[in-house]
């Protein structure tokens, strides 16, 4: 498995704020992550595009990727973050830095693509728009990559 980030990169564990806290997604997160997804399908389909997720997603299911989620993260292959209150105790949306091309045909010199999503009411609070400039400077200012692909279908203007 290739390694999005070389070895000894130590990778930002997380970002902190008055509106949220996003970390490393665990499989353990699985019960609020699982609520979020599942209140939002059509926003999340919306802004970040794809077929995920389905209405069928099992609770099982999303244990299941979350759990690959983690090991990715653990792997440095892939980046998984889970974006939560500041309290833990509700999810508002998740970003995922993949190898350009995961997703959607990147431009030739993309070295990460970052694609996210926010619950309705997250949405409707304008975090999907914050968190894309928030995610925008963290990724120049702590992470080695020069040229980020945002996959998203929706990207705030810049």
């Amino acid at each position: 498995m290739c390694n999005l980030v070389q070895k000894h990169f130590i990778v930002p564990e997380k970002i902190a704020n008055t509106k949220f806290i996003a970390r490393k997604l665990c499989a353990s997160d699985v019960y609020l992550d699982y609520l979020a997804v599942m209140s939002s399908i059509d926003t999340i389909r919306k802004t970040r595009g794809g077929s995920w997720p389905t209405k069928d997603l099992t609770f099982e299911d999303d244990l299941i990727d979350l759990g690959w989620h983690q090991r990715e993260f653990e792997n440095k292959s892939t980046f998984a973050y889970t974006v939560m209150n500041p309290e833990e105790t509700e999810c508002l949306g998740c970003f995922y830095l993949y190898k350009p091309g995961t997703r959607k045909e990147p431009p030739k010199d993309a070295d990460v693509d970052l694609s996210w999503w926010v619950t309705d009411k997250a949405y409707e609070q304008g975090l999907y728009e914050e968190l894309f400039y928030i995610l925008e400077s963290w990724l120049k200012e702590k992470w080695p990559f020069q040229h980020i692909f945002y996959s998203n279908n929706l990207i705030p203007n810049r």
